[in-house]
């Protein structure tokens, strides 16, 4: 093929595939066609060819209005109910309901749910005082008591009891226990030498 040649097919090639392109709007639009789109959607140029507005949902090929209870929200999500409850409400069933705050207790950070004030625990749905016994504080923990012994005291049912040293003994890291100095070993409750 002559140099010619090659420039007359590229040039061909190329007039085609220009046609081709101008034509490709032409056919991704045209089942974007006003008679497909239905009611509350606009026009997209890829998949079903039309998307629902906000505050709308595709059911059986059109656009039905989310229903949004009182105190809730429309959010942007395409999955689930495409509502939130507000900020102090909880969902219930359909509906948003004020979430019922105890006293001594605060709405956690998601608004929908409440715990205790420091120094409070839950029962039921109030909160009721910890009982911190001698040589003990307040713990961060959310489950068991709400407090823990100091370090020498160890916990013994609702009271802190202080760890009895043996001789050549020292409390353990745990400071709810004790350990033998070197080289003395445990041996039932005492520290023997080796």
């Amino acid at each position: 093929m002559t140099r010619t040649q090659q420039t007359n097919s590229i040039f061909v090639v190329s007039l085609v595939l220009a046609f081709f392109m101008a034509g490709v709007p032409d056919l991704l639009f045209a089942q974007n066609s006003g008679n497909n789109i239905p009611e509350n959607a606009y026009a997209t140029t890829y998949g079903k060819g039309w998307k629902c507005e906000q505050g709308y949902r595709p059911l059986e090929g059109a656009c039905n209005a989310i229903k949004v209870p009182d105190n809730a929200y429309l959010t942007n999500d395409y999955y689930g109910r495409g509502w939130k409850c507000s900020w102090g409400y909880e969902r219930v069933s359909e509906a948003c309901v004020v979430v019922s705050v105890p006293e001594n207790a605060y709405l956690t950070h998601a608004g929908n749910k409440w715990k205790c004030d420091r120094g409070y625990r839950a029962d039921d749905n109030t909160c009721v005082t910890i009982d911190v016994p001698e040589n003990a504080y307040l713990s961060e923990s959310t489950y068991g008591p709400g407090w823990k012994c100091e370090r020498g005291y160890r916990a013994v049912g609702a009271q802190c009891v202080a760890v009895q040293l043996p001789d050549n003994a020292h409390l353990d890291y745990s400071g709810k226990n004790w350990a033998c100095n070197p080289p003395y070993r445990k041996h039932n409750s005492k520290c023997a030498a080796p």
